[in-house]
């Protein structure tokens, strides 16, 4: 036990005695009920429980718990794997596996696929960006897998053979991706309109499918009429034609998303279905207010709006959706238009009631009596994004205090001053605040508002170029539940600053340290020592950082030795430096250093 927690290599020892060779280690995992214990495991990836198998019977018996293998996730941890390792897990998992994530498992090959099709209970599978999935492999899964139900393969070499595949041997399937997926045509789509999974279908992903027309989209939603999710994202040649005949045919719709499509008009939207609940556009500039005003009388329950780069709209859009009963979630980033005016009338709304998330980045026009009444009617908001509204002042941003359930504020690039941000922080409940580029904060409004925010998880600090040391040391003792640090082009930071964030902050997953000149090895070394949980650390242009060091880089602990990705972005190998390896706790698995992003590979 004690060699497992320095972190030794355990490879070469001899087996662990049965349990009546020793008395039982009682741990306090091990004395909870069996239920809860199992349920403690559960959140560990697959790689982690194979090291928690090894440290006593106890733990052994747990991790084998029938009840933690039906789900395996190696997205996470897909940079550690090779394919012999990925088809030994799934078999391993194999009698009780339902789903299955794959996602942007670069190393699978012909084995892995053998593997999957072993598994005939599988109902959820993700194979997406798994460059090596061809059209046989998908014809190996199908006919062994005939009660899956969901089916991610976007990003994938995909053709129109493999959708015929799917037509013919998934009759269940209810949700299906391609996106991305370049090389199916509107032929492919007739094969899918002929099978029976076509009618059971209730989420469809084309997102840019740029080589499908409108016979395509004809050809497939002829025949999806239970089809409730629909996303063609990125597609920058979508017409109004295309979207006729899905909001025509599909009366069930509830979600839609056309973000990145430019062309589309009011013509597209001259009937909605009455049961949407989601609608997102983005980057569209034909779209009026008219399209709102069809969109709140239709939609009763309409709940989600995203309507970012719309610039055509105005605040006549929001004396529209200020009618909608259900609206909890509201994105006009970018609308120009859209003045104090509009946050007045749709304030007054019945909408005001339910909005949970508002976002009104980059809407330039809007002034201090948005903000006033932003904080007196939305009481029950929770989400709220005014970055980059210039004309906001920095006294009315200290009205902010006064919303009872704010939790996550995103006010970057704002006149934000030490009074406003001390204001704000009334509001105890604070989880997450973003005021990067706000220059005019200075440490003694950090310390304040740190006092009063002890719940804090994540900050955005990047480029307020008044912070210094003793800001980040109050923050850090303040708020020790931090998950999330971004101090990006803090130039006054030093190595003091990493000292006083792994000295508490024991959470810390994510720290952000691009610029910051003054921060050497020594820094890395407290980040080593201290930040057991990080999982992203950059350090891009941080001057100070030697190139050679291993407390600069990402080190882990595998059974070929030590990978170490030095400055150039260069993996090297080193071997017998358990020294160094006592050090680290736990793994970082990125690294972004002088410009490369850099995720060790660990060989199981």
């Amino acid at each position: 036990m004690q060699r497992l927690e320095k972190g030794e290599n355990s490879e070469n020892e001899e087996p662990i005695p049965s349990k009546n060779c020793f008395p039982e280690v009682h741990d306090s995992i091990s004395t909870l009920p069996y239920k809860v214990s199992v349920q403690i495991f559960s959140f560990l990836n697959a790689i982690d429980l194979a090291h928690c198998a090894r440290v006593c019977h106890s733990w052994k018996v747990l991790t084998n718990a029938s009840t933690l293998k039906y789900k395996l996730n190696l997205h996470e941890i897909n940079h550690r794997l090779n394919d012999l390792t990925v088809s030994k897990l799934i078999y391993l998992y194999r009698p009780y596996l339902l789903h299955l994530n794959l996602r942007n498992c670069q190393c699978i090959q012909s084995s892995s696929f053998m593997a999957i099709s072993s598994c005939n209970n599988l109902q959820d599978l993700n194979l997406s960006n798994c460059q090596a999935l061809k059209d046989d492999h998908l014809l190996l899964i199908a006919r062994r897998c005939h009660i899956l139900l969901y089916l991610n393969i976007s990003h994938t070499l995909i053709t129109d053979t493999a959708l015929r595949i799917i037509a013919r041997y998934l009759s269940n399937l209810l949700c299906l991706s391609l996106a991305y997926c370049r090389r199916f045509t509107d032929k492919g789509m007739t094969y899918l309109a002929q099978g029976e999974c076509c009618k059971n279908l209730e989420h469809l992903d084309l997102s840019n499918c740029l080589q499908l027309t409108p016979e395509g989209f004809m050809q497939i939603f002829n025949k999806c009429d239970n089809l409730k999710v629909f996303i063609v994202d990125e597609f920058p040649t979508l017409t109004d034609q295309c979207i006729q005949s899905i909001l025509l045919h599909c009366s069930k719709l509830e979600h839609i998303s056309f973000l990145g499509s430019p062309l589309l008009t009011d013509a597209a939207f001259q009937k909605f279905p009455k049961a949407l609940k989601i609608i997102k556009l983005e980057g569209n500039n034909r779209i009026s207010d008219m399209s709102i005003k069809l969109l709140s009388r239709m939609c009763p329950n309409v709940s989600h709006i995203y309507l970012a780069d719309c610039q055509r709209l105005t605040d006549i859009c929001l004396r529209y959706l200020a009618t909608c009963k259900q609206l909890t979630i509201l994105n006009l980033a970018e609308c120009i238009n859209i003045t104090d005016a509009g946050i007045r009338s749709f304030s007054d709304g019945i909408c005001a009631i339910k909005l949970r998330e508002l976002n009104l980045s980059n809407c330039v026009h809007l002034g201090d009596m948005s903000l006033i009444i932003i904080s007196k009617k939305l009481q029950n908001l929770t989400y709220l994004s005014l970055s980059f509204c210039d004309n906001i002042s920095e006294s009315s941003l200290e009205a902010l205090g006064q919303a009872p359930n704010l939790i996550s504020l995103d006010i970057s690039g704002s006149s934000c001053s030490d009074q406003s941000i001390s204001a704000i922080g009334k509001r105890a409940r604070m989880k997450n605040i973003n005021i990067s580029q706000c220059t005019n904060i200075t440490d003694l409004g950090l310390q304040k508002f740190a006092k009063q925010c002890p719940g804090l998880e994540q900050i955005d600090l990047s480029h307020c170029l008044q912070i210094t040391d003793v800001a980040i040391k109050n923050l850090a003792f303040c708020c020790r539940l931090l998950s999330c640090v971004k101090l990006s082009g803090c130039k006054f930071i030093t190595d003091l600053t990493l000292q006083y964030l792994s000295g508490v902050c024991h959470y810390l997953v994510q720290l952000d340290l691009n610029g910051c000149s003054l921060i050497t090895d020594k820094g890395m070394k407290y980040v080593q020592k201290g930040c057991n949980w990080l999982r992203i650390l950059n350090i891009l242009y941080c001057k100070s950082i030697s190139k050679n060091v291993p407390e600069a880089a990402c080190i882990i602990n595998s059974r070929s030795g030590l990978g170490l990705l030095a400055s150039d972005g260069s993996r090297k190998e080193l071997t017998n430096s358990r020294s160094i390896v006592q050090k680290m706790k736990r793994s970082i698995d990125t690294v972004n250093y002088n410009g490369e992003e850099c995720h060790p590979s660990l060989e199981c």
